[in-house]
């Protein structure tokens, strides 16, 4: 575990080293933090309690998908790239050779890069945001550690579906099609454009079935005190349930997948 926590500060330093990419995106994300919070006010003054939030509470929703955009890497952008870089050139092999478990070393560096993004990128538009809008901010401490838990496993089921994209280019050499696929699915089911309580009907409860509403919409809800009790052992319950699935699909790919090397290779 030790090798996997040196992995982990690995990706931290990592991404903090981009302290010029780091600025442009704290900058983005403010930027769209305001027009996605008037966008909303103006929404939210025409349907008062639309998804069950007040205004204060929808506006709080956008500041935490913009600090979580990059967190839960909901437009992709993390490790996926390079691991699909590594299949189609067969440098994969050699990550193969190495006494490290493929997933977990991979998990390990996508934590650290979370981590960091969520320092690096999400505390200052969210003070921003605190600023200039009335925002639904918890009072109570235990609030704001359930919410990091619930961020911790999002980032997981996030890492999750990552893997199961980037693996799928040993069978399609190159896997940016499917990326670009389930990134654009990802943002509309996590709740990133609008929250997935405000989806009519069937279409609503699809949604939040979905893993993806474990990357944005859990963890707002657990923010915003949706959750307590039961209820929020439930909420950590399904965002545990899908990354574990998850993770053993990959896992399960990956074997697969260390034979089709292998045959390959002679």
């Amino acid at each position: 575990m030790r090798l996997y926590a040196v992995v982990a500060a690995g990706g931290f330093r990592r991404h903090a080293t981009y302290r010029v990419a780091t600025a442009a995106g704290v900058f983005t994300n403010t930027v769209f933090g305001f027009i996605m919070a008037y966008t909303y006010t103006a929404l939210w003054d025409q349907r008062p309690q639309l998804g069950g939030y007040d205004l204060s509470q929808a506006v709080t929703y956008v500041w935490l998908g913009q600090a979580l955009l990059m967190t839960a890497a909901m437009m992709g952008g993390g490790f996926e790239d390079e691991l699909i870089e590594r299949i189609r050139t067969g440098d994969i092999a050699i990550d193969l050779y190495r006494p490290v478990d493929l997933q977990l070393f991979w998990l390990a560096g996508d934590l650290g890069r979370a981590a960091f993004h969520l320092a690096g990128r999400g505390i200052v538009p969210m003070a921003l945001g605190a600023l200039a809008f009335d925002l639904s901010l918890p009072a109570n401490p235990l609030v704001w550690v359930a919410f990091l838990f619930a961020v911790l496993f999002g980032v997981v089921v996030s890492f999750a579906i990552r893997f199961l994209v980037a693996l799928s280019a040993f069978w399609l050499l190159d896997g940016a099609g499917v990326a670009q696929m389930t990134f654009i699915a990802g943002l509309f089911f996590s709740g990133m454009v609008l929250p997935l309580n405000v989806f009519p009907g069937a279409l609503g409860e699809v949604a939040r079935a979905l893993p993806w509403s474990s990357l944005l919409q859990v963890p707002a809800d657990v923010f915003l005190g949706k959750y307590s009790g039961w209820g929020l052992v439930g909420a950590y319950a399904f965002q545990i349930g899908w990354a574990a699935a998850l993770l053993t699909a990959g896992r399960l790919l990956q074997t697969v997948a260390t034979r089709r090397v292998v045959v390959q290779g002679g």
